[in-house]
């Protein structure tokens, strides 16, 4: 790839919530409708798909990797060892193969792409659908800087992209890919609280919503350490200071810390599963 500045003919596989949202992101990108195709198993998806974006529902796989320069695989990540089949016979050299399937490592798609293929793996999470998300990339053994920085130009309408080596993926998926759970967690217990104290149900959910959301505005606009923030609620003897200490007495932190634990440490075993078993052939 030689130039940064072009491009390629991009064909997304997969047209659910997260393929959706590489299509959005690749028009916001600069590609127009004709330069994206969209395979879909379900037809109807794939004309709606076609219908709200323009894009071309195109099939099967392996016709529509042929055409292009970037793929990106958004299937479910035990459908990808049958994606790549079909698509391997057709990738033309040099196409950048981009994946958002969660938990697939790249020894998977290296093993079954043409040698020499470039490919680069991306965790994203699902506030990418309105611009809010955090995706991680990590690049495979033939990526160049110049096939990261264009799947950073597609990635960057969704939120924020930072680079990681792939051993940090599964850190990346306990924090940023499982977090939005953690977040909505959060904001199901404040309305539940809310509820329990007297407000409304559709004013407590308003509530917490919204003060999560200008929450993580304001320190992502200041760029203050968390506790920082947290110290300037928090008058001596107020209302804030309770309620921190409840959490902390309720082992809240604990139980956040744990939580990401879990999610890293099943992200690790889902990878492994899906390596390559030793002395398989290409």
């Amino acid at each position: 790839m030689s130039d940064t500045t072009a491009r390629p003919h991009a064909a997304v596989l997969g047209g659910g919530v997260m393929g959706e949202a590489l299509i959005t992101a690749l028009l916001a990108a600069g590609w127009t409708p004709d330069d994206v195709d969209v395979t879909e198993r379900s037809a109807a998806r794939a004309t709606e798909l076609s219908g709200r974006y323009g894009v071309r529902a195109a099939d099967p796989n392996g016709k529509a990797a042929s055409r292009a320069g970037l793929v990106v695989v958004a299937v479910k990540p035990q459908v990808v060892p049958e994606v790549l089949a079909e698509i391997a016979p057709r990738l033309r050299p040099g196409t950048l193969v981009v994946s958002v399937a969660a938990g697939v490592p790249l020894a998977v798609y290296e093993a079954a792409l043409p040698e020499g293929t470039p490919v680069v793996r991306v965790m994203p999470n699902t506030p990418a659908l309105v611009g809010k998300g955090a995706s991680a990339i990590a690049p495979g053994a033939r990526a160049t800087d110049e096939h990261l920085a264009l799947t950073e130009r597609v990635l960057a309408a969704t939120g924020l992209v930072v680079r990681v080596p792939e051993k940090d993926l599964d850190a990346v998926t306990a924090i940023s890919g499982s977090g939005p759970a953690y977040a909505f967690y959060l904001i199901d217990a404040m309305a539940e609280a809310g509820v329990l104290l007297g407000l409304t149900r559709d004013l407590a959910t308003r509530l917490a919503v919204a003060t999560v959301e200008g929450s993580a505005a304001l320190a992502a606009s200041t760029g203050d350490h968390p506790v920082v923030l947290r110290e300037r609620v928090s008058s001596p003897g107020g209302t804030t200071v309770a309620a921190v200490a409840e959490l902390d007495a309720h082992g809240v932190r604990a139980g956040v810390v744990a939580a990401a634990r879990a999610a890293h440490d099943r992200s690790a075993a889902l990878g492994a599963a899906a390596l390559p078993a030793p002395g398989a052939e290409r």
